[in-house]
């Protein structure tokens, strides 16, 4: 089996995506009281028809000692032995094969549809979805762990994919270096916040598509203003996250105190505090969260459906949704998963973030992000 590698903390592949977050476990509804229907009458002498010998039903093909091949991004990781668990329950081993972000993951998959490189795909998130859903690379297959997760992030009613975990992401901010604490996204273009805030660039960065899709959520046809109102007003933009993160924000000793980061980056920085800390030196402005959701399908093409659907059930156990928030910083779609004290302690969950429809978004993607350059980058 691939060894897992070991990345950089509360990477997404979001997001989520999030309510990645998140969302506080709700209690199931009262099961209300019904009565029994009476049994049917009995007869004298069984039916010509009930005498008849049923054909036996094709029993389905054992998949013990088979193999899946997983397809997934490269901040995919989860801890030792929670696949070995997976192949302990059903004989199956997974193979894993990274290929890049998720842009990537999708493309590829996209490229490969009728020689597809694997049995399941693991982490296509909400803003390519629709990409992945138009090229038909998934099969439908409805789990029936989805039970357990609540409707609002089943985005696919023909359940081509299956959501597994979601993320927020939202603006951070250093509490000691801001000059007042930001509570709404319209606090960024005040004249306290001048040269205080990074971005990342929406074409090479998945937050940063994330936080330009918040900004079209929020304001609608106002957000071009929106953002020049940024540049105006001093916004820097790095390639990727941990430039912006590690390098011009106060975590990694840059001068600037507002940063496009996640809702889980909060318990993170306790988490990986050296030395050790009970506080979080983070905080979130919720209303800037853009949910992203990560999703897993079974690759149209597979010679293995039965193993593919065995891993997407498996995704949605305990098992595998407890495992996730500490290893990629997303949070578990079933509302029985439980999560670390850090996430409670630490993470500051949107009542209601912001989110854009797969369709339009993938309508508009590109109109959007060449608009961007030419508003912040000219």
């Amino acid at each position: 089996m691939t060894t897992h590698r070991v990345r950089r903390p509360f990477r997404l592949a979001v997001a989520v995506a999030a309510t990645m977050l998140l969302v506080a476990a709700c209690g199931g509804d009262d099961v209300p009281e019904t009565d029994f229907p009476a049994p049917p009458p009995e007869t004298e002498s069984p039916s010509a028809a009930a005498t008849e010998t049923a054909e036996p039903a094709d029993e389905a093909p054992s998949i013990d000692g088979t193999t899946v091949t997983l397809i997934t991004h490269d901040s995919f990781n989860l801890s030792d032995g929670t696949l070995e668990e997976f192949t302990a329950l059903t004989g199956v081993t997974v193979e894993l094969l990274e290929v890049g972000d998720a842009g990537t993951l999708v493309a590829e998959a996209i490229l490969t549809k009728d020689a597809p490189l694997g049995d399941v795909l693991f982490g296509i998130d909400n803003t390519f979805l629709q990409r992945g859903l138009d090229a038909g690379i998934f099969e439908r297959y409805e789990s029936p762990a989805l039970a357990g997760v609540p409707e609002n992030l089943q985005l696919d009613p023909r359940h081509r994919v299956t959501p597994v975990d979601y993320g927020d992401v939202c603006v951070n901010y250093w509490k000691d270096a801001v000059p007042r604490v930001p509570e709404r996204l319209e606090d960024l273009v005040h004249p306290d916040f001048t040269d205080q805030f990074v971005v990342q660039h929406p074409e090479t960065s998945s937050p940063g598509l994330a936080f330009l899709l918040a900004t079209i959520a929020a304001f609608g046809e106002s957000w071009e203003l929106y953002w020049e109102d940024l540049r105006a007003n001093g916004v820097t933009v790095t390639a990727g996250w941990e430039d912006a993160y590690y390098g011009e924000f106060t975590s990694g000793g840059g001068e600037r105190s507002v940063v496009v980061s996640y809702a889980s980056s909060p318990p993170a920085e306790v988490i990986f505090a050296d030395p050790p800390t009970d506080t979080a030196p983070t905080g979130v402005i919720t209303e800037s969260c853009y949910r992203q959701i990560e999703f897993a399908g079974i690759l149209s093409g597979t010679d293995n459906e039965a193993g593919a659907q065995a891993l997407i059930d498996f995704m949605l156990s305990e098992t595998w949704q407890n495992d996730v928030p500490l290893n990629m910083f997303v949070y578990p779609v079933i509302e029985s998963a439980t999560l670390p004290p850090e996430f409670v302690e630490h993470t500051a969950v949107p009542d209601n973030p912001l989110m854009l429809d797969p369709a339009e978004i993938e309508a508009n993607r590109d109109a959007w992000t060449e608009r961007w350059v030419e508003i912040v980058l000219r």
